[in-house]
Parts: structure tokens; C-alpha cells; sequence
């Protein structure tokens, strides 16, 4: 390869390092901000010139070779280190900008982030936000996100959590299934009652409960019900509607129309273990934090700073 064609060739070794960082052509291309047909023919044009394959594809995703992996390997380091360089010349530049990309779940997103975000661009007018609502988890760095809004309780090593507020589960029904079923005294009634379940993958349902006293008492009820669902907003206006007990997370279970619809059950009982404790910002590790990024963190952690309180009826 002559000096003209290494050079030439240098945009395509960076695609190369992407594309073994989210094992997609799509992805790589949603990263690069190029059309997937263009990862494709710059892919082949790059092991056409250097003459061996590179990638391994299938109908389902996309590996490296061993050569490929040896020159993610050789080359990897040194575009990470110009990243950040870049980086760093950019926040000297003074105001944060450009493209932040965020995920985080679509009740939470709806009900708090996204009456947040004006005031956020309208202080840094040179940053660009995007924001992917998804009650899945997601892989941060094969999908390309810059940082992830979630409840946690442990946090891999490769990623840093910032801790936005404290957080606790809640639940609740409606007074009129309440008078129709019974108010449970104990949470293993809870095992005959109708229950508005979470959606998740995993074996039996089950709800965990624990009751601070002289003697602490903790137990888990296998729970069932009528309606299962990933997303917490939909449960709380089942719950609201009748259909069971819900438990819910407290930033959905305190905002809606539908939260004057509903009382708290086994207020003396804390559920523990379902939803996380904490709500924390999670981006994956690098020696220095991007400005941009710093600053989205730091506007939701003021947005969240008095965390989520319960109407003054329900306290």
C-alpha cells in the first residue's frame, strides 16, 4: 500500500473500529452519520486494498476476522487518543456543543427529561441533543449513545454512574378495586389479588417487601394478574382504572392525571429489589468526561435534585 493509498485509506480504518464496537453495519453507519450502503462499499474497498477480509458477515450481525481484529487492535488506541483530543480543543473553545445522544426510559422521558430539554438548549444553543426513549437496555457503545438516564443498581466497570436523585417503588390501586377485593394486610395476600406486573424477562413474578420494626421482617410473594407491561405509565392507568394493584416507580406513580385516582397499599410495607433505588446517569469510561456530555449530567441532576414526592393528599 503506498503512502497515498494509507492515507486515503485512514477514514475507513476509523469506520473499521467502529464497526468492532457495535457489530452492526447500521449502527456503525448511525454512528458515522453516512448511509449503511456507504459502510459497505467503503468496507469492501478497504479489504480489497489491503487484500485479505476483514469481516465475517451473517444474516443476524457481523464479526471480525483475525486480520480484522489485528488491525482494530493496532489502529484502535490511536483514533480513541485523537478523539480526544479533538475533544478536549473543542471544549476550550468555550460554550459545550454538539451532538449528545441520550437513552432513556419512555415513561421517565415523557413525564420529566423531555419538559427539561428547553431549558437545557435554550442555555447552550451550540448543543444538539437526541433522545431515544426505550425501556430497554441498551448497549452504550455498539449503539453509539453518549449516555444513559436508568435505574441501577450495579454499574459495570467499563461505565461511570452520576447519581441523580434517590428513588423507591410504590404501590398502588384504586379505591373502588380496593372495595371490590379487599385491602391487603399483609403482602403475601398479595399472591390472591389481581397484580399489574412489570414486564421483564426471567422465571415466575414475584414482589419483594420489607418492613423496618424491632424485628425486620423481609419476604417475596409470587404475584400474577390480568396485564403485564414494559412500560410503567400504562400500568399506572390500569391501576387507576381498576384492574389491580400496581407497582409502580415513583416518578411515574406521582405524575399523571390518573395519580388522584389512587391510594398507596401496605404503606407500612417498602417494596425493595424490583426498581432501583437510585436514578443515575451512566456513560461508558473515558479518562475525561466531554464537556457537552458534563453538561447534560449536570441539567438533570438539577432537574432531578428534589427527586419525586407524592401529591400532599397521599402524604
Amino acid at each position: 500500500m503506498s503512502i497515498h493509498d494509507f492515507e486515503s485509506a485512514l477514514p475507513d480504518l476509523h469506520m473499521l473500529t467502529v464497526i468492532a464496537e457495535t457489530r452492526s453495519l447500521t449502527q456503525a453507519a448511525r454512528r458515522l452519520g453516512i448511509a449503511k450502503s456507504s459502510v459497505s462499499m467503503r468496507l469492501r474497498d478497504l479489504e480489497r486494498a489491503i487484500g485479505v477480509p476483514l469481516v465475517r458477515r451473517t444474516t443476524r450481525s457481523i464479526t471480525l476476522t483475525a486480520a480484522g481484529q489485528q488491525l482494530v487492535d493496532a489502529t484502535g488506541a490511536s483514533f480513541a487518543h485523537i478523539e480526544r483530543g479533538i475533544a478536549g480543543v473543542k471544549d476550550l473553545a468555550g460554550a459545550p456543543r454538539g451532538l449528545v445522544r441520550v437513552t432513556a426510559p419512555v415513561a421517565l422521558g415523557r413525564q420529566h427529561i423531555g419538559p427539561a430539554i428547553p431549558a437545557l438548549l435554550e442555555r447552550y444553543p451550540e448543543l444538539r441533543l437526541e433522545l431515544d426513549l426505550s425501556d430497554r437496555f441498551v448497549n452504550l457503545t455498539q449503539e453509539g449513545f453518549d449516555l444513559a438516564v436508568r435505574h441501577a443498581s450495579r454499574v459495570p466497570d467499563s461505565h461511570v454512574a452520576t447519581v441523580l436523585c434517590e428513588s423507591r417503588s410504590v404501590l398502588l390501586a384504586s379505591p373502588k378495586y380496593l372495595a371490590r377485593r379487599g385491602v391487603p394486610e399483609h403482602p403475601s395476600e398479595l399472591a390472591t389479588h389481581e397484580c399489574l406486573l412489570y414486564l421483564r424477562d426471567g422465571g415466575s413474578p414475584s414482589w419483594s417487601f420489607e418492613r423496618r420494626a424491632r424485628v425486620p421482617e423481609r419476604l417475596s410473594v409470587p404475584v400474577r394478574g390480568p396485564l403485564r407491561a414494559n412500560n410503567s405509565e400504562v400500568l399506572r392507568q390500569a391501576a387507576a382504572a381498576g384492574l389491580g394493584v400496581g407497582m409502580l416507580p415513583d416518578f411515574t406513580a406521582w405524575s399523571g392525571t390518573e395519580t388522584r385516582e389512587l391510594v398507596p397499599v401496605l404503606p407500612q410495607w417498602r417494596p425493595v429489589g424490583f426498581f432501583g433505588e437510585r436514578l443515575q446517569a451512566i456513560r461508558p469510561w473515558s479518562p475525561r468526561t466531554p464537556r457537552a456530555v458534563q453538561c447534560v449530567i449536570d441539567h438533570l441532576r438539577q432537574t432531578f435534585s428534589r427527586g419525586f414526592r407524592p401529591p400532599q393528599a397521599l402524604i
